[in-house]
């Protein structure tokens, strides 16, 4: 090889690895949301995306020490990055949304459902009725944006409890400063649909369209309320908060669930947080879902 070729060759080869190593990350996720079929009805998962919590500061009936030794067993660590999820139920005739994440109201790391909602095919003006879990902000967070309805076209259900709960101006007068931005929150989220006339709360099991009912849960909040969503045998039920707080209402589900056998779906669990619960000895195991795709006919 001549000099000339043997230098061009040199070049050549230190160009492209300079060009390879010259490729900016791209520090972005892909969409999330995940999407399974129970019976007829589809169900997507959304992200609204993570929140990093003190669990070892939360947790009670424990110790620091203790949680960080179960934390680190499963290769985490306090705080925790934790899942803020909703779900999109397709009855076919109703689109569904259950709980709507944080909007603006709790910081930057999460506020992301509409984004999701939008990259899993459908828009927010064809949701035809939200119904909420709790009114905690990384669940009401999302109703509104600007004192304007985000889901134009939808009827908001919750528990009546927990509306006259959390809408009350005397909750609001009697609320310390660590709780008031809650309230706060709350009420300036559920504001333009209760002035619409689209605010519509449910008190006790009701089933709110076919196919999927609210049961009441109380106890994290004052009106808690799971909903259980069946078709054709399989049933899913969302649980909100229940998995990590509300102990009585907690421990009923968690043996219903494991005899029963059938989907759970909760808000903090980590991403899509859908899966199965089995008994495993005095506690439990939650199983998540395996990843599957929506297979149509070709």
């Amino acid at each position: 090889m001549s000099p000339y070729r043997a230098a061009v060759f040199v070049l050549t080869f230190v160009f492209a690895l300079a060009a390879q190593a010259a490729a900016p990350m791209a520090k972005t996720a892909p969409p999330g949301f995940f999407r399974i079929m129970l019976g007829d009805f589809e169900v997507t998962a959304l992200s609204d995306g993570t929140a990093d919590l003190p669990v070892d500061q939360l947790l009670t009936g424990t110790t620091k020490a203790k949680v960080d030794k179960g934390l680190a067993k499963v290769f985490l660590k306090s705080p925790l990055q934790t899942s803020v999820n909703a779900f999109l139920v397709n009855t076919g005739t109703k689109l569904v949304l259950i709980d709507t994440g944080s909007g603006t109201l709790f910081g930057p790391t999460v506020g992301k459902l509409m984004a999701n909602l939008k990259a899993s095919g459908y828009e927010p003006g064809q949701v035809d009725e939200v119904y909420i879990t709790h009114m905690h902000p990384d669940h009401v967070g999302g109703l509104s944006t600007d004192g304007k309805m985000n889901f134009p076209n939808a009827v908001v259900r919750a528990d009546k409890h927990d509306a006259d709960y959390w809408l009350s101006a005397e909750t609001l007068a009697k609320a310390d400063e660590g709780s008031k931005g809650f309230v706060q929150g709350a009420q300036a989220m559920l504001a333009p649909y209760v002035q619409a006339g689209k605010f519509k709360p449910f008190e006790g099991t009701t089933e709110l369209v076919p196919g999927i009912t609210g049961v009441a849960t109380h106890g994290h909040t004052p009106g808690h309320a799971i909903y259980v969503v069946e078709s054709k045998g399989q049933k899913l039920v969302l649980w909100g908060d229940l998995m990590h707080l509300a102990a009585v209402q907690r421990k009923k589900a968690f043996a219903d669930a494991a005899k029963g056998g059938y989907w759970v779906g909760a808000a903090h669990l980590a991403f899509p947080g859908l899966g199965h619960l089995v008994a495993d000895g005095k506690a439990y195991r939650f199983i998540p879902a395996n990843y599957t795709v929506i297979r149509t006919a070709q």
